[in-house]
């Protein structure tokens, strides 16, 4: 069933609630990808506003919460991070540009409605992309786990400070860290119904720093400013330009793949059908908004997805009530936040990271194909240590170039020569004489499902044995969809024959197979009298003239054969038993 994001209050009971619950798991999320991402603490939480209410009102999909997201707090970590590196004082704004250009592209995927087409990526790809993902986010949230702010250089940089932080670890903000990693794993299931885990972490955690650890040099969230927003004019280099638009690009696209994924899910759960492209527009409002205002970029979360639609969610209403909510905490709750401990939220991000890591198929991926599991380790090692538009522009290519490999060996499979009676493809007991009685000098080309570029090869392959035939009939029967590069192959062999004057013959085109021959002037090179329906009554004329007989004493043949009986199919026997002397053309090619 298909369904809009129209707003109507028949679930209002449900959605305020949905809303509210969504609202609760959303806070520390917020503040924990905010001070992730380096923007700090007020742009998760506009991020999660913004972007919250956005795409409820302007999305294809009721029931989704979309807020900042682990994959999308990692990217434009590595944005804010570059942007900062190459121009300290405008870096920030040129950042929330990026966040703007990722919203334009979005819009733009969804005007052209390419929704349907943004999540036709091998599985392996987007497991050992969002896998990267997950440790990217382990290893950069490590160091104010450990106490210390986030060094230079990313992953690189972090990973070659660690030992170091290690080695100094400062103990207050460990073990901060460790009692929200042990809650948020080990908080038992009655009371995650009613609570959700990040939220008992961050207010024990916040409560554990302030009245036991208030001695102790313990880094905090600080002040968050208060009020709405301030406009960031959007700000960009001409040197730069071209980088920050394949960072827009890359933001863009994570976003579609994450949104509409969860769009999937949320599909499932409700038995209904979300607006594709729709919905991929309501994402880039909600991102160019959230740029435009300093938030940071987000797309449909799983986990608040779920939980809305669990708690009694069913239309938009839901995602603009949890807006309102963090709306009002931002503007008047916020000096309860600024006393929570860094080393808190980065407890929570590093789970994230966790989850995020597709732990069921890296432990299978090996068993199930071994190309498929280095597919899968490459893109995951690219996106941790490279860059993240080569791991994922490699992996679809390398894993396209396998299944069109597969694809193609299948085709070539279904691309039979057939020359004698004996042959398993051939279960006609009529097709077998007449095979037989051509003795050889027939080749029955027999084509079976779709045939793409794939099967191009090895129909030109045919080609060098038609010397040793005088008659070449191409069944396409089975034949329900012929691309360009397989009837070019077709038109190829068909000269060959002709120029080596072999009869040629086409059988059982279907209305679209026979449009695109004639868009090719095929047709044309085949007399009318050569195109049949049927398989049979090919063989039949072509055997006839081969031996220089009447059609009508190759039926009588047949009959003296005792090959006409109940035992073979109807077809057979009509496609050669008539009442009058028609031409076999009339009797077998039927007109469109």
């Amino acid at each position: 069933m298909q369904i809009t994001n129209r707003i109507h209050f028949r679930n209002f009971k449900g959605d305020i609630f949905g809303g509210v619950t969504a609202a609760v798991i959303a806070l520390p999320m917020a503040l924990a990808f905010g001070v992730a991402s380096g923007a700090g603490a007020a742009a998760g939480l506009w991020g999660a506003v913004l972007i919250g209410f956005f795409a409820a009102l302007f999305g294809g999909t009721p029931t989704l919460i979309s807020e900042p997201t682990g994959p999308m707090t990692v990217v434009m970590t590595a944005v804010i991070t570059k942007m900062m590196a190459d121009n300290p004082e405008n870096g920030l704004a040129m950042a929330f540009t990026v966040v703007m250009l990722a919203g334009l592209f979005q819009i733009v995927f969804g005007l052209l409605k390419l929704g349907k087409y943004v999540t036709l990526m091998p599985y392996t790809v987007i497991s050992g992309f969002m896998s990267g993902i997950g440790l990217i986010l382990i290893i950069l949230q490590s160091t104010p786990f450990l106490g210390y702010a986030n060094p230079k250089g990313g992953v690189l940089g972090t990973l070659k400070e660690l030992p170091n932080f290690i080695a100094n670890v400062q103990p207050a903000e460990l073990g901060l860290g460790l009692l929200t990693i042990a809650i948020l794993f080990f908080l038992p299931s009655k009371i995650k119904k009613f609570v959700p885990p990040q939220l008992v972490a961050l207010i024990a955690g916040t409560l554990v720093s302030l009245l036991f650890l208030s001695g102790m040099d313990v880094r905090i969230i600080g002040e968050i400013p208060r009020g709405l927003p301030q406009l960031q004019v959007p700000s960009f280099r001409i040197d730069q330009l071209n980088i920050m638009l394949i960072d827009g690009l890359v933001l863009g696209m994570l976003g579609c793949i994450d949104a509409l994924l969860t769009s999937v899910i949320a599909d499932s759960l409700t038995q209904t059908q979300h607006n594709s492209n729709k919905e991929l527009i309501g994402q880039g409002i909600a991102n160019l908004m959230s740029g435009l205002f300093g938030g940071l970029p987000g797309a449909g979360a799983t986990m608040g997805t779920v939980v809305n639609i669990q708690a009694g969610g069913r239309t938009a209403l839901s995602g603009l009530s949890r807006a309102f909510i963090l709306l009002i905490v931002v503007l008047w709750a916020a000096p309860l936040t600024e006393t929570i401990p860094k080393a808190v939220l980065a407890g929570i991000a590093l789970k994230v990271g966790i989850d995020i890591i597709d732990w069921k198929f890296l432990n299978r991926a090996h068993k199930l194909s071994i190309k498929a599991a280095a597919i899968m380790y490459c893109v995951m090692l690219l996106t941790v240590f490279y860059d993240l538009i080569t791991a994922v522009g490699l992996g679809v290519f390398v894993a396209n170039v396998l299944t069109i490999q597969r694809l193609a060996d299948i085709q070539a499979d279904r691309v039979k020569a057939i020359d004698t009676h004996d042959d398993e493809a051939i279960s006609c007991d009529i097709s077998k004489h007449f095979l037989q009685e051509a003795q050889g000098r027939i080749l029955l080309l027999d084509l079976s499902g779709p045939m793409s570029f794939g099967a191009a090869k090895a129909i030109t392959q045919r080609q060098s044995i038609i010397d040793n035939y005088d008659a070449l009939i191409i069944d396409l029967s089975g034949v329900p969809l012929l691309g360009v590069t397989a009837t070019l192959a077709i038109e190829k062999i068909i000269d060959e024959a002709t120029n080596k004057s072999l009869e040629v013959y086409i059988v059982g085109a279907n209305i679209k197979i026979k449009e695109r021959l004639q868009r090719f002037d095929i047709f044309e090179r085949i007399p009318l009298q050569n195109r049949f329906d049927s398989r049979v009554a090919a063989l039949h004329l072509a055997v006839a003239r081969l031996k220089g007989s009447t059609l009508r004493e190759i039926e009588s043949e047949i009959d003296s054969n005792d090959l006409l009986n109940p035992d073979i199919s109807t077809t057979a026997e009509n496609d050669l038993k008539s009442d009058s002397e028609t031409s076999v053309s009339d009797r077998f090619y039927r007109k469109d």
